[in-house]
């Protein structure tokens, strides 16, 4: 035989190695799609090959999130790991509802607090192929977060990423305390609703034109998360208004709170929000969530308006303490239709690192992830909280948000209705839950023959 026959089967063989590691070489550089397809190298954020730009639109449904805030915790953290993705934001006008929004001008990527309405409407992508492929560790979540999340599947799915927990805290207004000579709220310890009822009556009072409201308790909808208390029983839909009798611990508390001489002034308001403590000043006592207040001060005190005010740990019912409340949970949807589902994962993953969630904790958003070392910095770079009782921000225990029925929120606005019926109208507690419930069950099943 000759030396080129003998040759022969080991040419052969060298070349079929070569194929194969060249084609073993090839797969490796590429990342499929969570839906199977191949993607570009660009989404896998391979920095040797250039990347065409691409914009997520950001639509924000439920959440107070400032402009400054989207720009330095979301939009500013994505564009700096991935340069060539950029956010805009869509800002409806009042009155556009959300499936408006959906129909009109997509959005890639959401923050929202009920992920419900997008599973209506069938927007909300399935994560996992994208926790998956991207080794998304699940586990650096904070479990009252990520388990409420998870409550929202049918089939395993994952709808949401947690962007941050947004917990409450006691808001007062030390001005109006020193006015009438009333000792502030004590550092580090939680106070009852009753001791706030009866320290409310106190501060409630006409001085030179001004009517001032000692404690605003927020409505039914604000208070049922101190009781992790739902609306619907989860499986079937129907009223708990007349099952549960926390509902009407509820009530009752609502009501002695209108009884107050001069909280419910003539002009008929009985609901003294954010700006009647912040812009007005005429409000002692509030409790609100750390995103619905924080950002709108540092932005009211940029604007130069500065008054004296501090926070106080979350207050619960007497019989409910040292628990605080539902840690609301602000989370991540990306939209099922997007052309740009990989780039959205990619942020939030971004967004979910101990370095991005450091700046999150910085500026007064408590981070989602696992990390105590990250909520010591808690509201360093937010001028506005210098010299406030920042760490009484973490006194309480946090709860997981009750199981949320898949029409809670087109239901919710009858429990005004009920307390309009209370403040305004002198229905007593037990005929106002039964009116109630009669139109929560009615609106159930009127919206389940839609659907």
């Amino acid at each position: 035989m000759s030396v080129k026959l003998r040759l022969l089967p080991v040419l052969l063989l060298l070349v079929c190695l070569t194929l194969l590691l060249s084609a073993c070489s090839a797969k490796s550089g590429e990342i499929p799609s969570a839906a199977g397809a191949s993607a570009s190298p660009n989404a896998a954020g391979n920095p040797s090959v250039p990347r065409e730009p691409v914009k997520l639109y950001f639509y924000v449904n439920g959440p107070t999130l400032t402009d400054t805030e989207f720009n330095l915790l979301i939009a500013g953290p994505i564009n700096k790991k991935y340069p060539h993705i950029t956010l805009e934001r869509i800002q409806p006008k009042a009155g556009v509802t959300i499936e408006d929004v959906f129909t009109t001008t997509t959005p890639d990527l959401s923050l929202i607090i009920n992920p419900h309405p997008l599973i209506r409407l069938n927007a909300a992508e399935d994560l996992r192929p994208y926790i998956q492929k991207y080794g998304f560790d699940e586990s650096r979540l904070k479990p009252i977060l990520y388990d409420h999340i998870k409550e929202f599947s049918k089939n395993g799915e994952i709808v949401a990423i947690p962007f941050n927990s947004n917990q409450a805290v006691l808001y007062y207004n030390k001005d109006i305390f020193d006015k009438f000579g009333i000792e502030y709220p004590p550092a580090g310890k939680q106070l009852s609703y009753e001791q706030l009822l009866e320290l409310g009556r106190k501060l409630t009072r006409t001085v030179g034109g001004t009517n001032y409201i000692g404690f605003e308790p927020n409505g039914a909808s604000d208070l049922m998360r101190l009781l992790q208390l739902p609306l619907l029983e989860p499986d079937t839909g129907k009223s708990l208004l007349l099952e549960r009798p926390e509902w009407t611990k509820i009530y009752e508390f609502l009501q002695k709170v209108y009884e107050t001489p001069g909280f419910i002034g003539a002009n008929r308001v009985y609901n003294h929000g954010r700006d009647a403590f912040m812009k007005d000043q005429r409000v002692a006592l509030r409790v609100a969530n750390l995103a619905n207040m924080v950002g709108p001060l540092e932005e009211l005190r940029q604007g130069g308006v500065e008054f004296n005010w501090d926070i106080a740990p979350s207050p619960n019912f007497a019989d409910q303490l040292p628990k605080a409340r539902e840690a609301q949970v602000h989370s991540f949807v990306i939209t099922k239709t997007s052309k740009h589902k990989e780039e959205a994962f990619l942020g939030i993953k971004e967004i979910l690192t101990d370095e991005v969630q450091l700046l999150l904790s910085r500026n007064a958003r408590v981070p989602a992830v696992l990390n105590p070392d990250l909520e010591k910095q808690f509201g360093a770079e937010i001028p506005v909280l210098k010299g406030k009782r920042i760490e009484d921000t973490f006194v309480g225990q946090q709860l997981k948000n009750h199981r949320i029925h898949e029409y809670e929120d087109k239901v919710t606005s009858i429990l005004t209705e009920a307390s309009d019926d209370i403040a305004l109208n002198g229905a007593d507690v037990r005929s106002a839950l039964r009116k109630a419930s009669e139109k929560v069950d009615k609106a159930v099943e009127t919206l389940k023959n839609l659907n």
